[in-house]
């Protein structure tokens, strides 16, 4: 495992983001852990977690011109990604948009910067897939690229049908999807900590009943 992505997943611990033990999802199955990154909601916490997405995508070699938040929860995530990028002397512009168009002042539905060139989208995670197919029509509209997607968490199970949410969006967009960690990761962490280890068999058959890959 990159040591990023340790570290990441130590901090979700610390902060309560990431949490073991028996939750009900709202597609109803009953999971051995929880994530939740709405509980990165402090400065210090938005600061490390925008830290940690530019970590993944700068790993991944994902080739950008700017980043795009999908209302509401990518807002603040395009915007922190924007400036932990800039520190590792990657400046680029940001855009988001609103639920609603405005009919007053610079009107529309985005604001920002032009959406232009290659376009990557940054959200929390991929449930249904519903905020990114719209980026990508808005970004698609404006004559600009979606380059790809990053995310917190690929949790790596399946939707409706035998392809999970991360793997249905790369095959209806074609584009690729970057998260800075997934189930195999929190396996690993698992497999390092004693102190954690009591949940291992839980994650690992719930792998093995709803898991992809």
């Amino acid at each position: 495992m990159s040591d990023f992505r340790q570290e990441f997943l130590r901090f979700a611990l610390e902060r309560g983001v990431l949490r073991f033990g028996e939750f009900k999802l709202k597609s109803g199955r009953l999971s051995p852990y929880f994530f939740n990154t709405g509980l990165f909601n402090d400065g210090d916490s938005l600061r490390r977690l925008s830290q940690f997405y530019a970590k993944a995508i700068l790993a991944a070699g994902v080739e950008l011109d700017m980043l795009f938040g999908p209302a509401y929860k990518g807002i603040p995530l395009a915007a922190g990604v924007a400036i932990a990028l800039a520190e590792q002397g990657v400046n680029k512009p940001f855009a988001f948009n609103r639920k609603e168009a405005k009919d007053h002042g610079e009107g529309g539905v985005i604001v920002g910067a032009p959406l232009q060139g290659r376009v990557l989208i940054v959200d929390d995670v991929i449930s249904a897939g519903t905020s990114v197919r719209e980026s990508v029509d808005l970004i698609k509209a404006a004559s600009a690229v979606p380059c790809g997607v990053a995310i917190a968490l690929d949790r790596m199970e399946r939707g409706s049908g035998e392809l999970s949410a991360v793997q249905e969006v790369e095959k209806v967009t074609g584009i690729p999807v970057v998260s800075i960690a997934d189930l195999g990761h929190i396996l690993a962490l698992l497999d390092g900590d004693a102190a954690l280890a009591q949940h291992r068999a839980a994650v690992l058959e719930y792998r093995k009943q709803y898991g992809t890959h």
